[in-house]
C-alpha cells in the first residue's frame, strides 16, 4: 500500500536544466597546490586552529577543534606545510574575509592512520563528540552541527526520521548521483541515525523526476534488517525545504517558531547520511563532498572535490568558456554570487552554477509593486511577501516580525513570479542582518548595565562591611575602656584622650621629621627669611595647641 502524500501551499515550477551534469561520470577533482580551509564552515562557534604556521600536516588530521556545543572541528583536507592561519576571502555574498588555515600541498596526499568507531558498544553522547570532532554537519545548506541534530534531547528518543533527496533546486544534480551511486553507504547512515534517535519510522523523500535515484535506494533498502520506506514526491520546488518534505510525507505542519523535533520528527540530507557512514565506518573526517559543476561550462559533471580547493580549480576541470558573466555557489534560487573564483570549496558547496547573459539574462529593472499577490499564492511558508517588503523597505522591522519574517526560508519563490521584478529575497536578508544586529548590540548593552549595576553593588557592599567593621571595632575598645577596673591612680577617660591626642602629635611631629625639606644650605636671604617666619608661625600654631581648653581648665 502506497503512502498517502500531502501538498503544501505555494510552490512555483522553474526549468529543471538537470540532464546537463547527471550523465557524466563522477570525477576526484585534481589536488590543488594550495587549499583554503575556513574554521567558519558550520553554524555556531567557529573551530579553533590547533596547529601552527610551518607545521606539517597529514591527510585528515585536525587542525581545528570545535569550540563549543553548537561547532563541528575542520581538517586536513590533504598533506602538506600550514603557510598560514589568518582572514582570507571565503564563499560568502558580503566578500568578506574570514579565518582561514592555509595548506601548501605536497602532493604526497599522505594520510593519517584510521580507526572506525563501534558505534553501537559506544555511549551515545560519546558518539555524538566524536562526530563533532570528525567534522560531521550538514550537507544541505544550513550546515548544521550533525551532532547537535542527533541529540534526541529529553524526549530520548525521535519517533520519525525523514531523509531529504528531494533536491529540488534546477541545475543541482550532486545527491542524485550519490544516491545511485552510493545508496548502500547512505542507508548504513541511516541506521546511524536510526540508533542514536531512536526512530521508528524511517521515511526516505525523492522527487520524481529522479527514477534511477528512486530504484536504487529501493534496491539497497529491501536488503536492510529494519523498514526503510523510499517515496516518490512530486516534483515542485521547493519541495526540499525541510518543513515543505514533512508535510508532503506526514501531512504535519512545523509550527512557526519551533522545531521539527517538537513534533518528533527529524530530516537528514542524503549528503549527510553518506558523510556519516564514512566517518563511522572507515573514521574518515569531512574533507571532501561531491559538488555538481554546471551552467556556462564545456562539460558539466558532478565532481569529487576536496574541501578547500579553489573554485576556479573545479571551473577549469569543466571547460571554463568566454563569456560568463559570474558564478553562483548553490542554485538559480537560492545561490550566493561568488566575490572571488579563489574562494574555496566549504562544506556547504553543493553546486558551482557558471552564469551567462544567454543563459541567465539580467533582470528588467525593478517596478513599484503593484500589489498582485502572486508571491503571497507561491509562498510556500503561508507568509504575506508583499507586506515584509514593505515593512523591511521602510525600516520597520517590528512589524516584520509581526507578520513571521523569520519563517521565511529565502527560497525566493516569491521573487521569481514577481511580475515587477522585486528582489523580494534580498529585501527580506537585509530585514533578518538589522534585526540579528540590533539584537547583538542590546545583548551587548544589557551586558554593560548589568556589569556597570553589579560594580555599584559591589562598591556599596564593600563600604557598608568596612563601615560595619569599624563600628566594631570602636564598640569594642569602649566596652574594653568601660570595663577597666577603676584601680588607684588609673587613667581617667579624658587623660586617655590627651594621651592619644600626644601620641598622634608625635606621630605627625616624626612624619614632618621624614620629610624634611632639602638642599636649603644656600637659600637667598629673603627665601630663609620668608621660611622662618612660616616656620615661626607654626611652632606659635603648635603651642597654642598644646594648651588645655577653658572648659578644662575649670574645676
Amino acid at each position: 500500500m502506497s503512502r498517502k502524500l500531502h501538498t503544501f501551499k505555494g510552490g512555483v515550477h522553474p526549468p529543471e536544466h538537470k540532464a546537463e551534469s547527471n550523465a557524466r561520470p563522477v570525477h576526484a577533482a585534481p589536488l590543488p597546490k594550495q587549499l583554503v580551509i575556513p574554521l567558519r564552515q558550520h553554524i555556531g562557534n567557529p573551530a579553533k586552529p590547533v596547529v601552527e604556521v610551518g607545521q606539517r600536516v597529514l591527510k585528515g588530521q585536525l587542525i581545528g577543534a570545535a569550540d563549543g556545543y553548537i561547532s563541528a572541528a575542520v581538517h586536513a583536507s590533504s598533506s602538506g606545510i600550514v603557510t598560514a592561519i589568518g582572514p582570507a576571502v571565503v564563499p560568502h555574498a558580503s566578500g568578506l574575509p574570514d579565518d582561514c588555515i592555509i595548506i601548501d600541498t605536497d602532493g604526497r596526499d599522505e594520510w593519517i592512520s584510521l580507526a572506525p568507531l563501534d558505534y553501537r558498544a559506544m555511549e551515545p553522547a560519546d558518539l555524538r563528540m566524536r562526530l563533532r570532532d570528525l567534522g560531521l554537519a550538514g550537507l544541505g545548506g544550513a550546515v548544521f552541527p550533525s551532532a547537535v541534530k542527533l541529540d534526541p534531547g529529553a524526549a530520548h528518543h525521535c519517533p520519525t526520521l525523514i531523509l531529504n533527496g528531494a533536491e529540488c533546486e534546477p541545475w543541482i544534480t550532486c545527491d542524485d548521483v550519490l544516491m545511485r551511486l552510493h545508496a548502500d553507504d547512505i542507508l548504513q547512515g541511516v541506521a546511524i541515525m536510526r540508533h542514536l534517535l531512536g526512530s521508528t519510522e524511517i521515511l526516505v523523500g525523492i522527487e520524481d523526476n529522479k527514477p534511477e535515484a528512486l530504484a536504487s535506494m529501493r534496491f539497497a533498502a529491501a536488503k536492510l534488517d529494519f523498514a526503510v520506506e523510499v517515496v516518490a514526491v512530486p516534483t515542485i520546488y521547493p519541495a526540499g525545504g525541510a518543513k515543505q518534505m514533512i508535510e508532503i510525507l506526514t501531512g504535519q505542519q512545523v509550527p512557526s517558531g519551533k522545531l521539527s523535533t517538537d513534533i518528533g520528527i527529524q530530516v537528514f540530507n542524503i549528503g549527510t547520511a553518506h558523510a556519516l557512514a564514512r566517518a563511522v565506518h572507515h573514521g574518515e573526517p569531512l574533507i571532501s563532498r561531491l559538488v555538481t559543476v554546471t551552467g556556462f561550462v564545456l562539460r558539466p559533471q558532478n565532481v569529487e572535490a576536496l574541501i578547500g580547493t579553489p573554485l576556479h580549480t573545479l571551473i577549469t576541470l569543466a571547460g571554463d568558456r568566454e563569456g560568463s558573466t559570474g558564478v553562483l555557489m548553490g542554485g538559480p534560487m537560492m545561490g550566493m554570487p561568488m566575490p572571488d573564483l579563489a574562494v574555496p570549496v566549504v562544506k556547504a558547496t553543493n553546486c558551482i552554477l557558471v552564469q551567462s547573459a544567454e543563459l541567465f539574462p539580467p533582470l528588467p529593472k525593478a517596478l513599484p509593486c503593484i500589489r498582485c499577490t502572486r508571491c503571497a499564492d507561491a509562498c510556500p511558508a503561508e507568509l504575506q511577501p508583499q507586506e515584509l517588503f514593505r515593512f523591511a523597505k521602510a525600516g520597520d522591522f517590528g512589524r516584520a516580525q509581526e507578520y513571521h519574517l523569520f519563517d521565511c526560508i529565502e527560497c525566493g519563490c516569491c521573487s521569481y513570479v514577481c511580475p515587477s521584478h522585486i528582489p523580494l529575497v534580498d529585501f527580506y536578508r537585509y530585514a533578518k542582518s538589522e534585526i540579528w544586529a540590533r539584537e547583538k548590540e542590546k545583548r551587548a548593552a544589557d551586558l554593560a548595565r548589568e556589569r556597570h549595576e553589579f560594580r555599584q553593588f559591589r562598591l556599596e557592599r564593600e563600604k557598608q562591611e568596612k563601615a560595619e567593621k569599624l563600628a566594631a571595632k570602636a564598640k569594642a575598645k569602649r566596652a574594653e575602656l568601660a570595663a577597666a577596673p577603676a584601680a588607684e591612680g588609673a587613667p581617667s577617660e579624658a587623660d586617655a584622650k590627651k594621651a592619644l591626642i600626644a601620641a598622634a602629635l608625635a606621630r605627625a611631629q616624626a612624619k614632618k621629621a621624614e620629610a624634611a625639606p632639602k638642599n636649603i644650605d644656600h637659600l637667598p636671604p629673603d627665601t630663609q627669611r620668608e621660611i622662618e617666619e612660616i616656620e615661626a608661625r607654626r611652632a606659635k600654631i603648635r603651642e597654642l595647641a598644646r594648651q588645655p581648653l577653658e572648659s578644662e581648665e575649670k574645676p
